[in-house]
């Protein structure tokens, strides 16, 4: 009988260390999560974007959530909880064109029907590509649409270009061949990818302790992916819906740090200026957009 309770006790607490994990299923920027190995104390629950991660993390279903810089400020404003605790990847995002639609540089967007997703880095990057070239947002036809739904919509005629993150922009040119063209600036933006949580859950002895596990696990899994290209191309596929040959052509615009670079509050500071404008409000300020960002369970991961 005592040993039956004994047994009852240590499941009890396994079943309260374990956290949830709301990670998008539809992006390469996930690869670490993905090649994570598993464990009973983590279940990964998959999403189709970064807002419907940051819904999960705000209403309690998960403890951690993955999303671009972003995600974490628009839904900061309202839930000032919100814990950037490691950058999982550094992408960058190209705007796709139809040729035959007179387009050839950044300034020929002007006029035309241009597709981003609202509210998210695709919108952001949007607006800091039409200012290199001079151009508001107002100076084209904005058209609200998801990643998955662009490469159609562009072979359609639907959209003269979209704006977006991969794997969609590289379906999007593939998806109109020699009448693509491909207009990049790495100078313009690059995506932070992260790995957000709450004070909530930090606070918790026993989820923080499954979460630092958690971060063990991931920086391994980033040094394979920096050092195991093909290996993780080939895990990873599967998990995202996309062909191996996709991510093979786009994985160059990938970065997998597993850690909190020095450049993210001034990254934060600048995307907070859209977020705000989103929100109709004043912009924070940049000494306070850095509580957002925790290195405590980093530090702790390292140790």
């Amino acid at each position: 009988m005592r040993n039956a309770l004994v047994v009852f006790l240590l499941l009890a607490a396994r079943a309260n260390a374990q956290i949830r994990i709301a990670v998008n299923a539809t992006t390469i920027e996930s690869a670490p999560i993905f090649l994570t190995e598993r464990t009973p104390d983590v279940r990964l629950v998959p999403v189709p974007n970064g807002r419907a991660a940051m819904t999960q993390l705000l209403n309690g279903s998960v403890d951690a959530a993955t999303g671009s810089e972003t995600q974490a400020l628009i839904n900061s404003n309202a839930e000032p909880g919100i814990r950037i605790i490691l950058t999982l990847a550094e992408a960058r995002y190209r705007v796709i064109g139809r040729r035959s639609a007179g387009i050839r540089r950044v300034e020929d967007l002007r006029g035309k029907k241009v597709a981003a997703t609202a509210n998210t880095s695709s919108q952001y990057f949007l607006r800091e590509m039409l200012r290199t070239a001079g151009l508001r947002e107002s100076d084209v036809h904005f058209v609200n649409l998801e990643g998955p739904d662009m490469p159609a919509a562009l072979k359609r005629g639907d959209v003269d270009a979209v704006a977006i993150w991969e794997p969609h922009a590289q379906n999007s040119l593939e998806a109109l061949g020699h009448d693509a063209v491909d207009l990049r600036n790495p100078t313009v933006y690059r995506e932070r990818f992260n790995l957000n949580t709450t004070s909530r859950v930090l606070s918790d002895m026993q989820k923080r302790r499954a979460l630092v596990d958690f971060i063990r696990a991931v920086l391994r899994s980033s040094a394979h992916a920096r050092s195991q290209r093909s290996q993780a191309i080939t895990f990873l596929a599967p998990s995202i819906g996309a062909s191996e040959r996709t991510i093979e052509r786009v994985w160059n615009r990938f970065r997998f740090p597993a850690n909190l670079p020095d450049d993210l509050p001034a990254v934060l500071g600048d995307v907070e200026v859209f977020v705000a404008a989103v929100q109709n409000r004043q912009p924070r300020s940049r000494e306070s957009l850095a509580a957002l960002i925790d290195a405590g369970i980093l530090s702790e991961a390292k140790r």
